[in-house]
């Protein structure tokens, strides 16, 4: 609940300090005595649109600080805290400040924290909720009406919209794989094309480089061809080095005994007839290393050539060429498979249609009995509150299925009918001002148990009635304030009488200077000002008694 009000330099307000506490407290004050700036004021610090005209004249900067303190934050109001990275401490207020400059700009801060003002809109319908005759927004906008006949309902809408999300994601699955389907039907034939050719030319990982490598050494034997030609007609024949080495080892083996000299020569031509020999091996194995069929080599450059003129046909290397193969395969066992997966799609989507069908026709079901309900809790109000022939209906109306969502298949809108006979329609449509906060009232006190807002504010909510409607309207402001905190700016004494605590608001003129003050009450100021509110200019002895009286019977 709003603990705390501090506002500095707002219209005619310079400095104002307000504490609040639980129960009903109600604001009072001459027309024109400021209490329009209290709800502007709050209003800034909730996220309405900061205008310079708010800040008071001479001043070169306003500013709205509003603390709420809570038993249990609200799951929604924790949830956007966490995501701003704003921590609360258990028994730490939530303190909302926003200042407002002269030249239009502004801050906003949680918690000394800097945020957008966006965050304080979206925390502002956990904080505090606002009834006027002329409020569009809250019970008056249809938007909200399938909310509140839910909470009042207390209806699963999380599990719904989980269904609905299942349906979605369902839904758009059996869409994409309709579209790959078709696309790959439309590509069958160039696919069958295209892994024809690949199966025919049966690439392998490693081929382009085994046939470059023997490519280049069938190009160079072909360069060498010539020079390893001669070397053989060299080494080769009877006349040959290594004949002649042979033939000198075997006549100086005759003689090799006769001195040691010759031994030495002898042993000296036996190494270089083997390293003759062993080079003669080498030129023979490069001969045939080296030796090249042009035939073969065509086809080896021919392969070579199919292989990297399809791979810049499909884009890739030729290292690459089998996986296409591969996803060339796959593409068409997709369209052979294609149906069947198309089938279980289609099964799975039509399972969580039915899913979330029966789900949205049993939350109708308890939708309709909880309108009946609520339609009978809004007629026992109307009564007291002087509006006996008027009629309220909860509209549960289901959908066409192309409007159907997250929140079910059914639109719901709060009717009226405030003459016998007279068709129903919505409720800003044909009530008067105070028709409609009367109804307004009947409606949120059918509602107040079902949760909300942790501060409800009605303002001039009884315009327009006296009496007896008065009387009813502040029994039952007190009402819905008794396990809460209810704040109502009022001119009714019969509704100021009610209130728990009285603020009352008061102007000021001192020179050309013009300020808006609040004041707690206590018991005799709450007596003199009730009596001012029922007398008028001049406060008599009989509005001091019917004062009394009014106080007493509360």
């Amino acid at each position: 609940m709003l603990t705390r009000l501090a506002i500095r330099n707002i219209v005619l307000i310079d400095a104002l300090d307000l504490a609040f506490g639980r129960g009903l407290g109600v604001l009072t004050g001459e027309t024109g005595a400021g209490k329009s700036i209290l709800l502007d004021a709050l209003g800034l610090v909730l996220g309405n649109r900061a205008d310079s005209a708010l800040v008071r004249g001479g001043a070169d900067k306003g500013g709205v600080t509003a603390s709420f303190e809570f038993a249990a934050l609200p799951a929604g109001l924790g949830s956007l805290l966490d995501d701003a990275g704003i921590e609360i401490e258990p028994g730490e207020p939530l303190i909302l400040r926003r200042q407002v400059k002269a030249d239009g700009g502004s801050k906003a801060f949680v918690n000394d924290q800097p945020v957008g003002v966006a965050m304080l809109r979206e925390m502002a319908p956990f904080l505090v909720e606002l009834h006027g005759q002329h409020d569009d927004r809250g019970l008056v906008n249809p938007r909200g009406h399938r909310a509140l006949l839910d909470r009042f309902a207390g209806a699963d809408t999380v599990g719904i919209a989980g269904l609905w999300d299942g349906w979605r994601r369902a839904q758009d699955r059996l869409a994409q794989a309709r579209d790959a389907l078709e696309q790959a039907k439309a590509d069958q034939d160039l696919l069958l094309a295209h892994l024809a050719e690949l199966t025919a030319l049966a690439p392998q990982v490693g081929e382009e480089a085994r046939l470059a490598g023997v490519r280049a050494a069938m190009q160079k034997g072909e360069r060498l061809a010539g020079d390893l030609a001669e070397l053989r007609h060299v080494w080769e024949g009877s006349d040959s080095p290594l004949a002649a080495l042979r033939v000198a080892a075997r006549r100086l083996d005759r003689i090799a005994g006769e001195h040691p000299l010759l031994t030495e020569a002898l042993a000296a031509l036996d190494r270089a007839v083997i390293e003759a020999g062993e080079a003669e091996e080498r030129l023979s194995a490069a001969h045939e290393a080296l030796d090249h069929d042009p035939a073969a080599l065509e086809a080896a450059e021919a392969r070579l050539f199919d292989l990297r003129a399809i791979a810049r046909k499909h884009r890739c290397e030729v290292d690459e060429l089998p996986d296409r193969m591969r996803e060339f395969r796959r593409a068409l066992e997709t369209i052979e498979g294609g149906e069947a997966e198309l089938d279980a799609l289609e099964a799975a989507a039509r399972d969580a249609a039915a899913r979330y069908r029966k789900a949205a026709e049993a939350l109708h079901h308890a939708r309709s009995a909880a309108a009946a309900r609520l339609d009978e809790a809004v007629a026992r109000e109307l009564a007291p509150l002087k509006l006996d022939a008027a009629r309220f209906r909860t509209s549960v109306t289901m959908l066409p299925e192309d409007r159907w969502g997250a929140s079910g298949m059914d639109a719901v809108e709060f009717l009226i009918a405030t003459n016998p006979g007279a068709d129903f329609a919505p409720l800003n449509k044909i009530a008067s001002g105070g028709e409609l906060s009367r109804f307004i009232l009947a409606l949120k006190v059918a509602l107040a148990e079902q949760g909300g807002a942790a501060t409800v504010i009605f303002d001039e909510i009884d315009r327009g009635v006296g009496g007896a409607v008065a009387s009813a309207i502040g029994e039952r402001l007190a009402r819905l304030a008794a396990d809460g905190q209810l704040l109502a700016v009022t001119h009714s004494p019969q509704v100021a009488a009610r209130g728990r605590t009285h603020y009352q608001i008061r102007k000021s003129s001192e020179g050309t200077v013009t300020r808006t003050s609040v004041v707690l009450l206590d018991a005799a100021g709450r007596k003199e000002e009730i009596a001012r509110m029922l007398s008028g200019a001049e406060i008599t002895p009989e509005a001091r008694a019917q004062a009394d009286r009014l106080l007493e019977d509360v």
